[in-house]
């Protein structure tokens, strides 16, 4: 019987080249997943500015790198090289007309002062894709203004929905907004790719953290445009409707519970020793449940108070009803379920040792990624000048003289 292991599917993106100009969060985001797949992603970096920023957020970052810029950043290259010097755009355009692709995640009015947009690159290359994540995108009145994960979770709505009814407004305790307009962006590349191969022309692509804030909204948006729907923040982080759909308080500490079809309602009382209330006629269904809330989840509360956590969640699962515990991130990492789907990878890093970090959420059958640290400021200078636009050795040290790598 053999034992020898089983070939690697080929990488899902590979043959796909994408130089990406973009830093912090969101950006490298939307990349760092495409890598993961097989994609070269050549990251373009200023050396006189230090590169991506994110190499020197804290805590935990040290001469030009941070465990920040690795956890967005594996499995990619990096070069240095000056956009805003006629001899680094000259560059740029070679590397251009050997792409796919070029990303950037630079305020709304900067791609185009730097020549990033397809009508500047067409005429260099006729499929090339320019997608731009920015905060306000790159039209309309607010397209100059700079703009956060924070500022989108204030100005669309969010952080108004968050916290409790008498507490103050309040933001995620993560980055949803950049990671979702990542995402969306990563979605975007994919799709003007797609076009650009099947039709033979490219596109800009126009990404922004405000019409990624504006479409979660999604079905709140939906009753508040046609039913005058008033969204408001709900006690015990509950659903607006679907009760009983929220957190509750156990003896050592808290799990939500999710009812959100009919048949859980009845299996949740059966299991926690409350068949009354399946049978009481004012909770019968969705819509008297929601009538009279607040005397049924008083005496929820009052039974889940009474047991631990591991003791109600075993119940429920046995019941087959939709629950979790509300873990800490230490004890979310120690999930069984996080090393079952490969989420946490290891990463050999030349100065941080073994490095771990979550893995690619998208499998792929028969493909194993493997992961590689996040490059060093201009690591794969080389390779990229020398091997995929054949300079010199001489040219190299002419553009290093010159300032534009």
């Amino acid at each position: 019987m053999s034992t020898a292991k089983p070939q690697n599917a080929p990488k899902p993106l590979e043959g796909l080249r994408i130089l990406a100009i973009s830093q912090y969060g969101a950006g490298p985001y939307a990349t760092v997943h495409l890598a993961d797949l097989g994609a070269e992603i050549i990251k373009i970096e200023d050396r006189h500015t230090g590169g991506d920023v994110s190499r020197g957020v804290i805590p935990y970052a040290e001469d030009g790198d941070s465990l920040y810029f690795q956890s967005l950043n594996r499995n990619k290259k990096s070069i240095s090289l000056s956009l805003r010097t006629p001899g680094g755009q000259d560059i740029f355009r070679r590397l251009v007309a050997k792409s796919d692709a070029v990303f950037n995640n630079l305020r709304g009015d900067v791609p185009a002062k730097l020549g990033l947009t397809f009508p500047q690159l067409c005429e260099v290359n006729p499929k090339i894709v320019c997608c731009s994540l920015s905060g306000f995108g790159t039209s309309g009145s607010m397209k100059s203004e700079p703009a956060y994960d924070y500022l989108m979770q204030a100005m669309l709505g969010h952080m108004a929905l968050t916290g409790e009814p008498d507490g103050p407004p309040e933001k995620y305790g993560l980055s949803v907004i950049d990671f979702s307009t990542g995402l969306m962006a990563a979605m975007a590349l994919m799709a003007g790719i797609h076009q650009a191969r099947v039709h033979g022309v490219g596109c800009d692509l126009d990404v922004s953290m405000f019409d990624t804030a504006a479409s979660l909204l999604n079905y709140l948006a939906a009753w508040t445009l046609n039913r005058s729907y008033h969204p408001e923040k709900t006690r015990h982080s509950s659903h607006p409707s679907l009760v009983p759909s929220q957190l509750f308080p156990t003896r050592d500490g808290h799990l939500v519970v999710m009812c959100n079809k009919e048949k859980f309602f009845p299996a949740l009382c059966h299991a926690i020793g409350a068949d009354n209330l399946a049978n009481d006629p004012r909770f019968i269904n969705f819509t008297v449940r929601l009538q009279n809330k607040e005397e049924l989840i008083e005496s929820l509360m009052s039974i889940f108070r009474t047991r631990t956590n591991s003791y109600w969640m075993n119940k429920l699962r046995a019941a087959k009803v939709p629950a979790a515990p509300v873990n800490t991130i230490e004890q979310a990492l120690e999930e069984p379920l996080m090393h079952e789907r490969g989420m946490i990878a290891e990463v050999d890093h030349p100065k941080m040792g073994k490095v771990r970090m979550m893995g690619t959420p998208v499998k792929v059958s028969g493909f194993h990624p493997e992961y590689r640290p996040g490059p060093a400021l201009g690591e794969h200078n080389e390779e990229i000048y020398r091997g995929l636009l054949g300079l010199s050795a001489k040219d190299l040290i002419d553009l290093r003289a010159g300032g534009e790598i």
